[in-house]
């Protein structure tokens, strides 16, 4: 059984605990054999599952106003699903960020008419933010929408995108021109069959999901696939992202609880020199350290969830913090496991292995270490000249 003493911790309510045991056993159940070969099939399928067993219902607020995103739920599903299977926790995080604009900024027809279909699965949803120039530098989006009659017409491309491809339903953010820079973009609802929108490369990574570059040629959507206001866009990506990117460190985190459970079978199955694994004292010195590294990621993580969901207006700050540590930790928890299990750690499809890719890019997307680096500098910073 993995350790779940942490949700004994302030930061969560019994509703929590609950949903965490229900989730844990229905991971149990039904993520032990997933087909890493064909990522479209797989995610559609998971999507489809999640959906229908009802864990999607968490990803965005039903039709009444008063309902709000629970960040400690979304975090506790991330986590608890990335430690089964990398690719669930994809499709569960992406039904989240993709309608996340919708849901938080959407007009009532357009929450009316999307979150119903991807809280129940029937919708793959998208973000398109990136483009090939303009990773962490939003404010450098070129791809363009042009009011045009009762409508708009929008051009470019977009690259990086999670679910690519497969998406019902894409948040695209482009230029509308209202001011230089952030203040000049806008967001649209496109739907996937879209004649405008099409794919001209799907983009292979070292841990397989479904990403893509998106190319909009004369793509036409009606004036109220419009997400807010025009010249909106920025604030809409990083609300959105505010709430999510917290999320990130969570799968992280499930990634390296896995990692330590692994590791811990190792050490006390494998002798060397006579003795388990686990009697060496260097050895025990990399548990400590990996124990030591998923308890601070768990605390900065829970931490950016529970004040979320207290009301704060925005957790840029803490989410950064917890992004940041959690994936750097991670990436260190499971170095060292792999290190542990010697050369079965490099085995192709041994789960350290597969660990060790699915972590990496989470040190990337959703804004790269060095990026959360610059937002809790920047942060501090203007607290000190406050002061």
């Amino acid at each position: 059984m993995p350790d779940a003493s942490f949700l004994n911790w302030p930061f969560f309510e019994d509703r929590h605990r609950t949903f965490a045991a229900k989730l844990e056993a229905w991971a149990v159940a039904n993520l032990a054999n997933i087909d890493h070969h064909d990522v479209d099939t797989a995610c559609r399928k998971l999507v489809a599952a999640l959906g229908k067993d009802g864990w999607l219902q968490h990803t965005a607020p039903g039709a009444a106003e008063t309902e709000k995103i629970d960040v400690r739920t979304l975090a506790l599903a991330r986590e608890i699903l990335a430690r089964h299977a990398g690719l669930a926790d994809f499709a569960f995080a992406m039904q989240g960020l993709g309608a996340g604009p919708i849901s938080l900024f959407g007009s009532p027809e357009q929450r009316k008419t999307w979150l119903p279909k991807t809280r129940s699965g029937k919708a793959i949803a998208a973000f398109a933010l990136t483009e090939a120039a303009s990773g962490s530098d939003v404010a450098n989006i070129t791809s363009s929408a042009k009011r045009d009659g009762n409508g708009y017409v929008i051009d470019g491309e977009k690259s990086w995108i999670s679910n690519g491809g497969i998406a019902d339903v894409y948040v695209v953010f482009t230029r509308t021109g209202e001011a230089p820079g952030a203040r000049g973009l806008s967001a649209f609802i496109v739907e996937g069959g879209n004649p405008g929108l099409s794919v001209p490369e799907r983009i292979d990574v070292i841990a397989p999901h479904p990403l893509a570059r998106l190319k909009f040629d004369k793509c036409r959507v009606n004036a109220d696939a419009l997400i807010g206001n025009a010249g909106d866009g920025f604030k809409i990506a990083m609300a959105t992202l505010d709430v999510f990117r917290t999320t990130v460190g969570a799968a992280a985190l499930g990634f390296a609880r896995r990692a330590m459970d692994e590791t811990v079978k190792r050490a006390g199955s494998r002798n060397l020199f006579g003795a388990p694994l686990g009697d060496l004292q260097m050895v025990q010195g990399h548990i400590a350290d990996m124990a030591v590294e998923i308890d601070a990621a768990a605390l900065l993580i829970y931490r950016a969830a529970w004040t979320k969901d207290q009301g704060a207006a925005r957790v840029t700050r803490e989410a950064a913090m917890a992004k940041l540590f959690a994936t750097e930790a991670g990436q260190r928890v499971i170095d060292a496991a792999v290190q542990i299990h010697g050369g079965d750690g490099v085995r192709s499809g041994h789960p350290v292995e597969t660990l060790y890719r699915e972590i990496r890019a989470l040190r990337i997307y959703e804004g790269a270490s060095d990026v959360q680096k610059i937002v809790i500098a920047r942060s501090v910073l203007a607290g000190t000249t406050r002061q």
